[in-house]
């Protein structure tokens, strides 16, 4: 299995976004200061994630041949989800959380994991994806580049989500910032129950739990 680290600059600047204290976090349209749930829109030529005000997100992310995607906003829990341990050991993924996304650069699903040192891109086998898609057919219908399928099997977990990709950099920054060692430790842990914790509750993790 070969992986390669995802250093694209849109998804460096993303993680560091939700690693941060978004104290003095400003709309990178026009400048205006940003609620702490503020909506993102995803710039297609330049592979990157922007913070936006909701005038901007309105503005920009609904033109025709738009240059910005808009990202979803929530996030919803797959209770009926198609996945066998066979399917999952099929992916080769190396550890037990991934996300997965069509695109549209590329022109094809890809597949990462978080870590410490971020994202990871994983040499996805495309004929176990394929027939993972036979089973759960919506996948076919995620959106390009802003939408995903959150897998969560840590711990014993069984859990699948679509979500907006915004939460998967949300995820990948918790990790980052909090893992220490090998094992990731107490409060690395901890802070990745809560984000699954609130994703399922609630659809989405608040900006001020991603820092607690």
């Amino acid at each position: 299995m070969t992986s390669a680290v995802a250093t694209t600059r849109g998804w460096v600047a993303a993680v560091r976004h939700f690693v941060r204290k978004a104290d003095d976090t400003h709309c990178e349209l026009c400048g205006a200061l940003l609620l702490a749930d503020h909506p993102h829109l995803f710039e297609i030529a330049k592979r990157q994630l922007h913070c936006c005000c909701r005038a901007c997100a309105l503005l920009f992310g609904n033109q025709q041949n738009a240059r910005y995607r808009p990202v979803p906003r929530d996030a919803r829990y797959l209770d009926g989800f198609r996945m066998s341990d066979a399917q999952w050991d099929a992916l080769a993924i190396p550890i037990d959380m991934a996300f997965f996304f069509y695109d549209s650069s590329a022109q094809h699903i890809v597949a990462l994991y978080p870590g410490p040192a971020g994202g990871t891109q994983s040499l996805l086998d495309l004929q176990a994806w394929t027939e993972l898609v036979a089973d759960n057919p919506w996948l076919a219908q995620l959106e390009p580049d802003v939408e995903a399928l959150l897998v969560n099997r840590s711990e014993g977990a069984r859990e699948y989500y679509r979500v907006p990709i915004d939460q998967c950099y949300a995820l990948t920054g918790v990790i980052r910032a909090r893992w220490r060692g090998v094992s990731g430790g107490r409060q690395a842990w901890d802070a990745i129950h809560r984000f699954f914790a609130a994703l399922k509750t609630h659809g989405r993790v608040p900006e001020g739990l991603l820092h607690a």
